[in-house]
């Protein structure tokens, strides 16, 4: 293997250079697109942009315009877009050995070792790996399965605001009626209870970290709280998709405390989550809580190539052989891009950069807020960051100024994305290797968008 490189030469460049877009090149493919790709393409219908070449932080579209990426492809290039030392090792193993299903390879087994090394809490020494699909649904699936043939319970415990994913189990967890309700009826005794969110809930912190918890250990424990035979508490450490939302202190290990106090494993989901997203290996990490089993996905490919598992604790390793299967269990170009990119991070101590370059950002959104009434709440770990928008007046979600922002940010060459309920969070999650310089240019952009949609929300007719 080569050396590894420093993240500033990993990019195309440190500013963005976009003319007018989308250009005609990239109007020519869309058209194309929409003529003979499904209906359920998603997002070129709000960033219209086709893509030609990436490298780093920062993306190419087919008509010459250079973007910086706060985006990542939904967190999954923690390392950038074809980072080269990853990269170089996917090139040897793609001219050896390709799919191995679940035999021994050299590349299965020393992510499996990478993996125990940087595992949360004490799964670390105690854990084993089941490899299933290439989704991060198929993670949640094959966690199903196993909280079900180790407790012999039914029912699913999730949370309100959470998404896990879109086939039948992981939708069933997942709490947006839009994504669920034409698909219904799906697995049978879940229940959804209402996850820590002070800003959204008029709580106090520990109002409503205690008010969740009391919950939770009532559906659980209260014979008439209708839930029977319980299998297991499904979890994001910090919600993704429900709007970046980090849960107050006391919230994990409280609700751990409640799994453990009922014989029920606590599923922590990490597929957005983990790999240095949040300046930790893993969000588990942030507050001291070991998951009883922990799904990956997303970065664990290395540079987006498809790649899932569940690592849990070695007491619930109770299957047959044959008890989780999947084809692409054995992927072994994705395995090699997982070791090199855990390796890449350690090299290059981008757990730190992360943490550094999040908090610089958060601080300039800060600043921000302070004079702009629009933003209501800016929250996330590491460069897991959400800003959380509202009405002028202060009351209610503003998904229209985070649909402008984004706009304006597209225009001028910063790719960012909304979430939440409503749509009314700003959601970045750049690459770990996104430089300060980097930062500084999109953070210019972004704010002079945050300022355009102000001074236009704020002259609308009430």
């Amino acid at each position: 293997m080569s050396d590894i490189p420093p993240i500033e030469d990993v990019h195309f460049a440190m500013e963005p250079s976009v003319d007018a877009v989308p250009g005609p090149r990239s109007k020519q493919l869309l058209q194309r697109q929409r003529e003979i790709d499904t209906s359920a393409v998603a997002y070129p219908k709000t960033i219209p942009i086709a893509l030609d070449s990436a490298r780093g932080a920062t993306i190419r579209d087919v008509d010459g315009n250079v973007f910086l990426d706060f985006f990542a492809g939904i967190g999954v290039l923690n390392v950038g877009h074809g980072n080269p030392y990853v990269k170089e090792a996917v090139d040897e193993q793609m001219d050896s050995l390709v799919h191995s299903i679940d035999f021994p390879t050299e590349a299965r087994l020393d992510l499996i070792e990478k993996l125990d090394e940087i595992a949360p809490g004490n799964l670390s020494g105690s854990n084993r790996v089941v490899f299933g699909g290439p989704t991060g649904s198929d993670a949640i699936e094959g966690s199903i399965k196993l909280a079900k043939y180790n407790t012999g319970g039914r029912g699913l415990i999730a949370f309100r605001g959470g998404y896990h994913g879109s086939t039948s189990g992981a939708l069933t967890l997942t709490a947006n009626n839009d994504f669920k309700s034409d698909y219904s009826p799906l697995l049978s005794d879940a229940v959804h209870l209402p996850y820590p969110y002070p800003f959204r809930q008029d709580k106090s912190e520990q109002a409503a970290v205690e008010d969740a918890l009391a919950e939770a250990r009532a559906t659980l424990e209260d014979p008439y709280s209708g839930l029977s035979n319980p299998a297991g508490i499904w979890v994001e450490p910090i919600q993704g998709e429900g709007g970046v939302v980090d849960p107050p202190e006391g919230f994990l290990p409280g609700l751990k405390e409640i799994a453990e106090d009922n014989g029920i494993p606590l599923i922590v989901d990490e597929i957005q989550t983990g790999f240095g997203r949040t300046g930790q290996w893993f969000a588990s990490d942030w507050y001291d809580v070991t998951p009883d089993a922990m799904t990956m996905a997303k970065a664990l490919g290395g540079i987006g190539l498809p790649l899932s598992g569940t690592m849990y604790h070695e007491d619930l390793d109770t299957w047959d052989a044959g008890g989780h299967v999947g084809t692409y269990r054995g992927h072994a170009p994705a395995m090699r891009a997982g070791t090199a990119a855990i390796e890449y991070i350690q090299e290059q101590d981008l757990l730190a950069h992360a943490r550094e370059l999040g908090e610089y950002i958060r601080s300039r959104f800060r600043e921000v807020a302070e004079e702009n009434p629009l933003i209501g709440e800016v929250r996330g770990k590491g460069l897991f960051i959400g800003v959380e928008f509202v009405e002028p007046d202060g009351n209610g979600p503003n998904g229209d100024a985070v649909s402008d922002v984004q706009t304006y940010c597209y225009e001028h060459g910063v790719l960012v994305w909304k979430a939440g309920r409503e749509n009314c969070v700003l959601r970045l999650i750049p690459p770990l290797v996104l430089t300060r310089q980097q930062a500084e240019v999109g953070m210019d952009v972004i704010v002079d968008g945050i300022e355009q949609t102000t001074a236009t929300q704020l002259k609308r007719p009430t």
